[in-house]
């Protein structure tokens, strides 16, 4: 099994949540998997949950609008705005309710690092615009539905094959 390492990393503010993984998969294909909206749609979101994608814009100023349809019934739709694309490297974007002026809107970087043989390294760093923000998100468990989604996602590279 792949290593996992997962949890929260603590910056000087304390605003941060950091999720890595290391997938079986070339880092080409795992940046297919994230930018493709026909490969998003197949894994994207926690156990339960499937996705619609309304728009997907992968380039700076970009927007990707999707709704996550859960378990209960409940869509959560959201809109992500991207701000940095390094093809297979970086990715780099505001994440919120698919509202305009969302007060709860936060930063999200994306890395894709080779981690040995056709292996990758997918690292996700969220901050948050207070302490009181990230820990709102931790009470709903955003750790590890974090773990979920990147389970789903090993689960589609694997189904998807090397």
């Amino acid at each position: 099994m792949p290593e996992r390492i997962m949890g929260t990393v603590k910056s000087d503010a304390e605003r941060e949540i950091v999720l890595s993984r290391v997938f079986d998969a070339p880092r080409k294909m795992v940046w297919e998997a994230w930018t493709d909206p026909k490969q998003v749609a197949q894994w994207w979101g926690p156990n339960g949950f499937s996705t619609t994608i309304e728009e997907m814009d992968v380039r700076p100023g970009g927007v990707w609008r999707l709704t996550m349809h859960g378990p209960d019934g409940t869509d959560y739709s959201c809109r992500i705005q991207y701000r940095e694309i390094v093809p297979s490297a970086r990715l780099a974007y505001r994440h919120g309710s698919d509202v305009d002026n969302d007060p709860n809107v936060f930063e999200v970087v994306i890395t894709f690092a080779a981690a040995g043989a056709g292996q990758t390294l997918l690292k996700t760093q969220s901050t948050f615009s207070s302490i009181e923000a990230r820990n709102a998100v931790m009470k709903f468990g955003a750790v590890e539905l974090g773990i979920q989604t990147y389970e789903k996602l090993a689960v589609y590279l694997e189904s998807v094959g090397v």
